[in-house]
């Protein structure tokens, strides 16, 4: 429906009011409602629903002229079959969960390899012990060179993934893949000009580089990896994703998988998962 003739404060205000009786679900009138002056004006108010596109049953769109239907607004509060089911306790959890990835062995150094992991059976068994039935899931990457992403896994997809970004942002011809492009630079890649400024000098200090030392100044330099490309694939992708449960299941298609995509790999990564929602 669509309100018509919203022209008064008051005529908002019971617009308001109609949402949060949709909303209510502890039996109790809504708060709006609790407020003598204001449950005056409310039922003093006009209020006027009117109907406009709809489905047939072949499922083609046609539109039906303004029905002008009036209602009451109080009985549409009041009534029981605009509230949603009554919600258990109140659940709000957070884990960070420690990521492996796959054909990474001990010791191997970061190469900038492209890899994609499944996030799907932690975040399953996190909401299994969390015990949430009805809410959120928020799943966020820790870090500046990996993404989140909600796509099917399937190896040579994930290969088709690294070839198709490494073609949008070629590796800088100064990186250590093997992919690297030549005549490619990114300014990100100048180590030796930065920290470009006090504020990210400020930023070096705060992770425990005292880079006012000039050793301690190259030792940060040394450790720095080319890699610009990985940091703008990652703005590409996103860095999380929310995903809906209803009756205790993530809200994903039978395909899909909640993914953590290593633009600048193999390395040991971290994921945030934040549950929200009732029991």
């Amino acid at each position: 429906f669509r309100y018509e003739g919203m022209t008064t404060m008051t005529s908002f205000l019971k617009f308001l009011a109609l949402i949060s009786a949709f909303t209510t679900t502890n039996g109790e009138r809504p708060i709006f409602f609790r407020n003598k002056a204001f449950s005056a004006a409310f039922n003093a108010a006009p209020l006027t629903l009117s109907w406009g596109r709809d489905y047939d049953h072949n499922r083609a769109i046609k539109t039906r002229p303004n029905r002008g239907i009036s209602t009451s607004a109080s009985s549409l509060a009041s009534s029981s079959s605009f509230r949603s089911p009554p919600l258990g306790k109140q659940i709000c959890t957070y884990k960070t969960v420690t990521i492996r990835p796959s054909g990474m062995n001990a010791g191997d150094a970061p190469r900038q390899a492209v890899s994609v992991e499944d996030l799907t059976p932690e975040i399953k068994s996190f909401l299994s012990q969390s015990g949430m039935k009805q809410g959120v899931i928020h799943v966020i990457s820790r870090h500046t060179t990996t993404a989140i992403t909600i796509n099917e896994r399937e190896s040579r997809l994930a290969r088709d993934v690294e070839e198709f970004f490494l073609k949008i942002c070629p590796p800088d011809e100064r990186s250590s893949t093997p992919k690297k492009v030549s005549g490619v630079r990114y300014l990100h890649n100048d180590i030796d000009q930065r920290p470009d400024g006090e504020e990210e000098a400020e930023r070096c200090r705060e992770n425990g580089w005292n880079i006012d030392d000039a050793d301690e100044l190259q030792k940060w330099r040394d450790q720095e990896p080319i890699n610009a490309h990985s940091h703008l694939i990652s703005m590409m992708l996103g860095s999380s994703e929310c995903i809906p449960v209803v009756d205790g299941e993530m809200v994903i298609g039978q395909w899909q998988s909640v993914l953590l995509v290593d633009l600048d790999g193999p390395r040991t990564r971290s994921v945030g998962l934040q549950m929200m929602g009732f029991g």
